[in-house]
């Protein structure tokens, strides 16, 4: 048993060594040329510097790339004396701990390039551009020290296609607010929101390939500016119809006037009807108001297409009402006295005279004649 106690101790010392014998690599000075986004057949160059003092020999270090014809180019350097590889081919290459493995106090780093052309792709991905991994004796690989560099790889039909329907739907907002300018309704807000999408595709248009990512964020925006602006078309469209329903109110407002002004249609029977018509019309106007604050203008438009309906309601009927009455209306009859009736008798004598007077001379000329 104490045999036994006294292996399993020494296994797990020896454990320990190997582990700790194993060291993490450093990736240093990694340069991605081009940087930024690729198009499918670009050449890309990729240089790095790979830290591995105290590396195990039974480790192994692994690079890897997705980009196609990848050459591999490395130098091991031990205390700053170089020794090159030769040129590799593959997705994958291998650098064996035995190639590593130096003594502790020396300084060995591996100085590796990389070239390749990026691949064709069905969709805009990312690919990797080159992933390094330190593998231990068992082939466990320390996810701790990887270190990876991605490019996105795109597919220009694609950038193509996503162009176009931007055009597409810029070109559908043309025609909404065309239609609601030939209406009369307010398109200045809209037809800002329309530039600037305008211009955002134009730029995304113009951007070379490897500007994807600056592309997608021209196209965002001009989404963002085809949205908002139908917003304010929206909103024009509600404060139109409101202004719309105000007319009608406006015309029976000054009918309902002409009858309160005259004492004899102050108290018509039928204007309480007409009044309340008036009431219930301007109060969907103050809803419709409250609805275009808080956005909702779809049902802005509604409540003020129905105001309009009910205002011009009441001003038919307060239009024919006060027709009606206008037409049973006649001039006042002044009354007569004593004195009035004298006046006119002493006028009439003396048109009578007169009329003789003139008919007499007349007869004179005539036998003169």
């Amino acid at each position: 048993m104490k045999g036994l106690m006294k292996w399993t101790v020494l296994l797990l010392f020896l454990i320990v060594c190997i582990q700790a014998v194993s060291a993490d690599i450093a990736v240093e000075s990694v340069t991605v040329d081009p940087s930024g986004s690729l198009t499918p057949g670009t050449p890309v160059t990729v240089q790095f510097k790979i830290d591995a003092t105290s590396f195990p020999s039974g480790g192994e270090i692994r690079l890897f790339t997705d980009m196609d014809n990848p050459k591999w180019t490395y130098t091991i350097i031990v205390n700053g004396a170089e020794n090159i590889r030769p040129v590799e081919g593959g997705r994958t290459l291998a650098i064996s701990g035995f190639e590593l493995s130096y003594k502790p106090a020396d300084e060995v780093s591996v100085r590796a390039t990389l070239e390749g052309v990026a691949p064709p792709v069905t969709e805009t991905s990312n690919k990797t551009v080159i992933r390094v991994t330190e593998y231990d004796s068992n082939g466990r690989p320390d996810t701790a020290s990887q270190v990876e560099k991605t490019a996105l790889v795109i597919n220009t039909g694609e950038v193509a296609s996503t162009i176009a329907s931007a055009d597409e739907a810029l070109q559908v907002y043309r025609t909404h607010i065309d239609e609601k300018s030939a209406l009369g309704i307010d398109t200045s807000a809209a037809e800002i929101k329309y530039n600037e999408a305008q211009q955002n595709i134009d730029s995304a248009r113009s951007r070379p390939s490897n500007e994807y990512a600056g592309a997608q964020a021209d196209l965002t925006a001009a989404t963002a500016a085809i949205k908002d602006g139908e917003t304010a078309l929206d909103n024009a469209w509600a404060v139109y119809e409101v202004a719309a329903a105000q007319v009608p109110i406006t015309n029976v407002d000054a009918i309902i006037a002409w009858f309160k002004g005259n004492s004899s249609t102050a108290n018509d029977q039928q204007l309480s009807t007409i009044i309340t018509k008036r009431e219930v019309a301007v109060s969907y106007v103050s809803t419709a108001n409250d609805d275009i604050a808080g956005g909702n203008y779809a049902q802005a438009r509604q409540k003020a297409q129905d105001a309009f309906l009910k205002a011009n309601e009441s001003y038919t009927d307060a239009l024919a009402r006060q027709k009606e009455l206008s037409s049973g209306f006649s001039l006042p009859i002044p009354k007569l006295n004593s004195t009035m009736f004298i006046i006119l008798g002493v006028v009439a004598v003396i048109l009578v005279v007169v009329g003789v007077l003139i008919y007499r001379k007349r007869s004179r000329w005539d036998e003169l004649g």
